[in-house]
């Protein structure tokens, strides 16, 4: 399989997972009037397909006992179940971050969920696989925070005059940002306890847990949304070809940042990799202002937090690299 000779490779891959990470959702806001609960089906199906793809091709190069088919046979069930059970978690917090972001918006939403998850899963993480220099680590994450609460302050700034934030919009952040630090350290349990798996059968594993956890959750939440009326299946069949294409695209290139990032894992230890690719609130921001014109007409302070939080953001990312040199 193929796997980073270096750290330079495996930082690459962690930079390509946080693009991906924050470019995904695009493909939804290129979908009109289409309920999330629907896209989301696509976006399932398209996670799971990009994880077998690339463990049959990466993950199998050169064959041996660490080529994906032979992994699955010889890793211990309990680490496929781990994968699996990171899977379901995240997928519950992915959702409950999208409904937060529709109730209170990016600049509530963002701050609350990323920065709880961020803390939590490096800090899990690092408790079980305590790779690089929990200091330098602790500066990075510190300034990731820095950067995400600029991120709501620059969103915040542009919903000046508007009405309070929703409590209970709050309440689904913070157990959207519990839930999403969680399944990091189940990723960690899965690839580094006995028989463990490598990172593309984690991949694969994580996202048939996310698929699996559709059939629960989102139908759950179709019936009683969190924002919005009921939904059925008929919406979903009347969806154009074009919608579908997009859902499958955009759980394609999630999951080719998730796969990516386990993968720089394997090197860097799933901590700073997991810290690196929580950068995605930046390139997320990046596509609103230069895509989708988000911050046109913008005032002066709603521009200075957005350069403060790029500059947060490159701190954040050489104090975490030179982490794991230390």
């Amino acid at each position: 399989m193929f796997v980073p000779g270096s750290f330079t490779v495996a930082l690459v891959m962690t930079i390509l997972s946080t693009i991906c990470w924050g470019s995904f959702a695009n493909t939804f806001k290129l979908t009109r009037n289409y309920r999330f609960e629907l896209y989301y089906w696509d976006y399932a199906i398209g996670i799971v397909l990009i994880a077998v793809v690339l463990a049959l091709t990466m993950g199998s190069v050169h064959g041996g006992p660490d080529a994906f088919l032979a992994n699955v046979r010889s890793a211990a069930v309990s680490n496929l179940i781990y994968a699996a059970v990171g899977g379901f978690i995240f997928n519950i917090a992915n959702v409950l971050l999208i409904a937060g972001i529709e109730i209170v918006g990016l600049a509530v939403a963002f701050p609350i969920a990323i920065g709880i998850a961020l803390v939590e899963g490096v800090v899990l993480s690092y408790a079980l696989q305590p790779k690089g220099n929990a200091a330098l680590l602790a500066a990075g994450v510190i300034m990731a925070i820095v950067a995400v609460l600029l991120v709501g302050k620059a969103y915040g700034a542009l919903r000046q005059g508007e009405a309070g934030v929703s409590r209970r919009g709050v309440v689904i952040c913070v157990v959207s940002g519990l839930l999403m630090g969680l399944f990091a350290p189940f990723v960690t349990r899965a690839m580094t306890s006995a028989r463990p798996l490598t990172p593309y059968t984690v991949g694969v594993a994580f996202t048939v847990g996310a698929f699996l956890c559709c059939f629960v959750f989102n139908t759950y939440l179709m019936k009683r949304p969190l924002v919005g009326a009921p939904v059925g299946f008929a919406g979903y069949r009347q969806a154009s070809g074009t919608y579908h294409a997009l859902g499958v695209l955009g759980g394609a290139i999630w999951g080719l940042g998730t796969v990516f990032n386990f993968v720089a894992a394997s090197l860097v230890g799933v901590a700073i990799s997991y810290a690196i690719g929580q950068a995605s609130p930046m390139v997320a921001a990046l596509w609103g202002v230069f895509v989708w014109k988000e911050f046109r007409g913008s005032s002066t302070r709603a521009r200075m937090y957005l350069a403060g939080m790029f500059v947060s953001y490159v701190v954040a990312l050489a104090l975490i690299a030179s982490a794991y040199k230390a």
